[in-house]
């Protein structure tokens, strides 16, 4: 551990942490706020560079918790104690394991993204909701996803709320962002088909071809997609609504798009 336990919510450390809620101090600062045990584990096997951590004995959660500690220990990285008051101030999320890590957010520049053959890409356009963001990250990583794009982003992929609603796999898939405008011809311009989810498609995804190098672009709840996903040789499709609402929460949706395009793939080999 490093120096005395923070016992007071002023504490320079403390508000320094803080700061890391607001997206302009992120994007400056280059670090993130990674809340939980499970989600610290993901940030430390994939790499990421763990600045500080920040722990509460009293409030770890489980054998999980313990063993992130032990490995945060290992890699001797800079641990600082606290009161429950104190990381209650600095924990992101409502469920409080007791363990908080300041990671440097990974770059997402879309020329850094190197695709297998015939890669299965997520594109997001404008979703706004961190929730709805790490849902849909989560459900990419379940699908194998090979690569998820932000397009033109209404909220950043390492908001902490967006890491803690992907369940840490934030970390496990590779990402970029950028706007629609330069997200559309690099996709082209790496050999991929688009197909674009939108609630007033004439074509069921189920009779939608999703084999090959594809991209599925999905839009916000609010908006939808914006013009840059409109073309001849765009693919427009929906998920049928049986029900009074006409569409599915769009990580809900990513799903169901992924997993049947998973399906068309063949076979599925789960990890032994």
């Amino acid at each position: 551990m490093t120096g005395p336990e923070l016992t007071s919510t002023t504490n320079p450390r403390v508000r320094a942490v803080v700061r890391l809620r607001d997206r302009r101090e992120r994007e400056r600062s280059g670090l993130t706020i990674v809340d939980g045990a499970r989600e610290v584990r993901r940030a430390l096997d994939a790499g990421v560079e763990v600045v500080d951590a920040y722990v509460s004995e009293t409030m770890l959660a489980g054998a999980d918790a313990r063993a992130v500690l032990d490995g945060l220990l290992a890699r001797r990285i800079p641990l600082h104690t606290t009161t429950p008051a104190v990381f209650a101030r600095l924990a992101f999320g409502e469920r409080a394991e007791g363990l908080v890590a300041i990671v440097r957010t990974p770059p997402l520049d879309l020329d850094r993204l190197r695709l297998p053959d015939d890669p299965l890409v997520v594109v997001a356009e404008g979703v706004e909701k961190p929730g709805n963001l790490g849902a849909m990250l989560r459900s990419a990583d379940g699908a194998g996803a090979d690569a998820f794009i932000a397009a033109s982003p209404r909220t950043d992929l390492f908001n902490p709320n967006t890491i803690r609603a992907s369940a840490g796999t934030a970390f496990s898939i590779p990402l970029a962002a950028a706007p629609s405008a330069a997200v559309n011809p690099w996709l082209r311009e790496h050999g991929l088909r688009i197909v674009a989810a939108r609630v007033d498609a004439g074509l069921l995804y189920t009779e939608a071809d999703l084999r090959g190098a594809l991209a599925i672009v999905l839009g916000s709840e609010a908006g939808g997609l914006t013009r840059d996903w409109v073309g001849a040789d765009i693919a427009a499709v929906r998920v049928p609504m049986l029900g009074v609402a006409d569409s599915l929460n769009v990580s809900v949706t990513t799903a169901v798009l992924l997993y049947e395009a998973r399906r068309q793939r063949g076979p599925i080999a789960e990890p032994g």
